[in-house]
């Protein structure tokens, strides 16, 4: 599969097993990191048979994304939303700035990211969207865990449903949910590792043109695929 991803948050964590994944099915990769001090021990996780880039694209700072969907755009083919922020103390009538950052960072710039990519998917007939939301945001499963964090997961799913009837047929869009996963996000009582928590993320990243698309997702513990109510 000669196509190129490119996944934000590819540091560490889900992020950075889903590249590994990636790679290891030949697609080449963009890294999104917002600190280029992990370059070089980012790119030391592949074993160079094919082409790897890191770029600084930091969700707090759109100019990042502007600047890489001029530089990059024309090349991506998937891209993954996997980047996110959790507040210790997030409840909506109490911290705005854990709200704002929480919908900017979750919300709004993977909406940049769709807006700027999307179109140049349209053209070519060809793309693969990954939004990594949660169960949290899930409304049927009752917009559970932290408030400002399920609240930003909610609307990323929605941008997921909406955004799918703008696609082209081979242009798909999917939300996911990885699961309670052992990262510094989710601690070391987390019973999934990593790259359990990037297998969703893989399937929907590699669906043929018969995939789902305006679809929500989590593998579940024996690995089947379920689809998860909105």
């Amino acid at each position: 599969m000669n196509k190129t991803a490119f996944i934000t948050g590819a540091n560490r964590g889900i992020g950075l097993a889903i590249s590994k994944a990636l790679y290891a099915k030949g697609i080449n990769l963009i890294l999104g990191v917002r600190n280029l001090d992990y370059k070089e021990e980012l790119i030391s996780h592949f074993d160079g048979s094919q082409s790897v880039e890191v770029v600084k694209v930091d969700l707090n700072d759109f100019s990042t994304i502007d600047s890489f969907i001029k530089n990059h755009g024309e090349k991506v083919d998937i891209l993954i939303n996997n980047a996110g922020i959790l507040f210790p103390n997030d409840k909506l009538l109490g911290n705005k700035e854990a709200f704002y950052e929480s919908m900017k960072v979750m919300f709004e710039a993977p909406y940049e990211l769709i807006h700027g990519l999307a179109p140049l998917m349209n053209k070519k007939n060809f793309g693969r969207i990954v939004n990594i939301t949660s169960g949290w945001g899930s409304f049927a499963e009752g917009l559970e865990g932290p408030h400002a964090y399920g609240t930003a997961k909610a609307a990323l799913n929605a941008l997921t449903k909406a955004i799918s009837r703008e696609l082209e047929d081979n242009v798909k869009i999917n939300s996911m949910c990885p699961g309670w996963v052992k990262t510094r996000m989710g601690g070391e009582m987390a019973p999934r590792t990593p790259e359990f928590g990037a297998q969703m993320a893989v399937i929907l990243s590699t669906l043929d043109e018969s995939g789902p698309s305006g679809k929500f997702f989590r593998l579940s513990d024996d690995e089947k695929v379920t689809e998860i109510p909105w």
